[in-house]
């Protein structure tokens, strides 16, 4: 049976991605990256904000085309969309043959290779759901890295996030769980690891007895000396001195330290369900940058959120450009009815919102121009990822997330994929980098 498999949205749907796959081909279930030659077609879908929405549905609906030629005989459909929108997704989506919600990622087998028994909705309690054996994964990002779940669910409960109602409350992963998958990730070839959970610098505190976010880093840094250990996805209330400590006294752990913030403005945090303040965030990034000096900091922030003011985001606005951080995404307020946000007075225009969006983005892309404009003539270590060209690779340095920040792009005539390299910045732009090996 050959497999077609969809992985949208975030870095933690793309591990629940590998390990349904991973399972697949334990029962001797082939991949294929052409969907016309699938006999399954499976789609993990994403339904944080609308665009992701939308986006699992057109995604959806364009593969259905396969199954209604007659090429594909089972059309899967996995995730937080179903796990969102419930039995009513059923009637909705006709086209599609199973439903899995996140807590039913241990059906995937049955739901691929088993006999249709008339039932296309399984949407059991996520907190009643086991992490996937994570041992028979099967990476689909780049082969030089990996992410690794520490946790999955949130307890926190910020007013305009769904993610709580899709994923149930925080689990934490044993440390032996964690580790024993880094080691086997490390063997075969892996050279950077990406920790990702809901609210990763919360780790450990459900588990009993409790396990601590900086005892889990001194372990894994054991590991080798040779990959890349890298943190995304914490949180302002949970980052605290001991994890920025730990991440500052092992040179394989990326100093490099991912705090959405979402606001700045106390009432708008309020609202929010964001219990920290703007001098709290002040004293965290001075922190930070005292115990770190060469940390990267990377923040996401949320505009135009109900009741967000000229003065409010006047306040963001100033906040950034006083830390001054080396990377920075922007969303739009998504709005909704299943959200508690959504009850809240003074919802904000669409196209103010996307000018303060724009607005944060341009002052942040002068910011970050002028930060890699300081790189020019250091020397870093960068992780070779690809060759574009003749005599052309790109990578990244440690202050370089895959995906989501720019990247480094090499001058060489022999470089190996998947490798370490001493470079040069020899040029920068606003978000890239160029380099010479040294």
């Amino acid at each position: 049976m050959k497999l077609h498999l969809v992985s949208l949205g975030c870095a933690k749907n793309l591990v629940d991605s590998e390990g349904m796959l991973g399972r697949l081909m334990q029962t001797g279930c082939n991949i294929t990256l052409t969907p016309e030659e699938a006999d399954v077609i499976i789609i993990n879908t994403c339904s944080f904000i609308e665009s992701a929405v939308n986006e699992s549905i057109d995604t959806i609906l364009e593969l259905a085309r396969y199954k209604i030629a007659g090429s594909c005989q089972r059309l899967v459909v996995t995730g937080c969309l179903p796990e969102r929108f419930r039995e009513a997704i059923i009637d909705t989506l006709p086209e599609v043959d199973v439903f899995l919600g996140t807590g039913a990622f241990d059906k995937i087998v049955p739901a691929v290779v088993e006999p249709l028994d008339g039932s296309r909705c399984y949407l059991p309690n996520p907190d009643d759901a086991c992490f996937q054996k994570q041992a028979s994964r099967t990476t689909l990002s780049a082969h030089n890295l990996a992410y690794i779940k520490i946790a999955e669910g949130c307890d926190r409960r910020c007013t305009y996030c769904i993610i709580p109602k899709l994923r149930g409350k925080q689990k934490s992963r044993y440390l032996q769980d964690i580790l024993s998958e880094a080691r086997s990730l490390v063997s075969n070839g892996i050279k950077e690891l990406i920790l990702v959970a809901q609210d990763t610098t919360s780790y450990g505190n459900d588990l009993k007895p409790p396990v601590t976010l900086s005892r889990m880093l001194d372990n894994l840094s054991g590991i080798s000396d040779n990959i890349w250990i890298r943190l995304l996805y914490g949180h302002p209330e949970s980052m605290d001195e001991s994890i920025i400590r730990t991440i500052s006294k092992y040179r394989n752990i990326c100093s490099y330290f991912d705090i959405p913030i979402q606001h700045v403005s106390g009432s708008i945090l309020k609202k929010m369900g964001r219990n920290y303040s703007a001098d709290n965030l002040y004293k965290l990034f001075d922190s930070i940058r005292s115990l770190v000096p060469d940390a990267a900091l990377r923040t996401t922030l949320l505009v135009g959120f109900p009741g967000e003011t000229d003065a409010h985001f006047e306040e963001l606005l100033t906040f950034i450009k006083a830390v001054r951080f080396d990377h920075l995404g922007t969303f739009v307020y998504s709005d909704a009815e299943d959200l508690p946000s959504h009850k809240l007075s003074g919802h904000v225009p669409h196209d103010i919102a996307d000018e303060r969006c724009e607005q944060i983005m341009s002052s942040q892309q002068e910011i970050s121009s002028q930060i890699n404009q300081k790189h020019v003539g250091k020397v870093y270590d960068v992780l070779i990822e690809d060759a574009v060209e003749n005599n052309l690779y790109t990578g990244r340095t440690f202050f370089q997330s895959p995906e989501v920040d720019g990247i480094t792009t090499i001058q060489s005539q022999q470089l190996n994929i998947g490798t370490f390299a001493r470079v040069k910045i020899i040029d920068a732009l606003e978000y890239d980098l160029t380099g010479e090996v040294v």
